[in-house]
């Protein structure tokens, strides 16, 4: 089994070093890749002051373009699987053997989910995440608790559409349109801890138009649609 760890990184210089430290003293198994998105902080001259694996964007491309690049590293370097993981501190590494567990039963892609033995808080926070679940089980009928995760494990049967099809975020909308398309999708429970440091993209205004937008993603848009055909 081969893993790697996919970690885009914009503006994260008060964790990164934490985040990639604890990988390489306590999970050696994995591999790791930092991908920087352009940050304008000291990201990128504490990973190359301490050696980590890291590519450099030139730019800022955002998240989908930073996990895209990670994606055609794993594939170019025939890993068997890629795993998103925060440079934040909010995900944990000692999940990923769980998560693998599950997706050698026959799946596609896991995510690690907060919310499939633990209860959803009724919560502002949680308001928006309620609602893309429903909006999924409405147009696939699969029940995704944690549609928002950002901890997904992928095989490297999708792999590659990740790796070069632009449309290809990892979004929940994403998530809705491989379901339809057949990918089989697990979940598995994990428990997640809040940011070490810094502040999220995603303040509440952008929180509600991030909401909004996969709503109409996942209820328009994917029935336009088409899955590419694999080279």
């Amino acid at each position: 089994m081969s893993v790697l760890l996919i970690i885009p990184a914009f503006n994260e210089e008060a964790s990164i070093e934490n985040v990639v430290d604890n990988i390489k003293n306590n999970f050696p198994q994995y591999d790791y890749v930092i991908i920087n998105d352009g940050s304008k902080d000291r990201t990128s001259e504490i990973c190359h002051k301490n050696g980590y694996n890291i590519i450099d964007l030139p730019v800022n491309l955002g998240l989908a373009g930073a996990f895209q690049t990670g994606m055609k590293y794993a594939y170019q370097n025939k890993y068997d699987y890629a795993i998103q993981f925060d440079a934040d501190g909010q995900h944990r590494a000692e999940y990923i053997e769980k998560m693998y567990k599950e997706i050698v039963k026959g799946y596609d892609v896991v995510i690690g989910s907060r919310f499939v033995t633990e209860k959803k808080p009724f919560s502002a926070r949680m308001i928006g995440n309620r609602l893309i679940s429903l909006a999924i089980k409405i147009t696939t009928g699969k029940i995704i608790t944690d549609p928002t995760s950002g901890m997904r494990l992928f095989g490297r049967n999708v792999m590659q559409e990740f790796a070069y099809n632009i449309n290809y975020g990892p979004e929940p909308d994403t998530i809705s349109f491989l379901i339809k398309k057949g990918v089989k999708i697990s979940e598995v429970q994990v428990s997640m801890d809040e940011r070490e440091a810094g502040e999220s993209y995603l303040n509440f205004t952008k929180s509600i138009l991030y909401m909004l937008r996969m709503m109409l993603s996942i209820l328009i848009m994917q029935n336009f649609r088409e899955r590419p055909v694999k080279k």
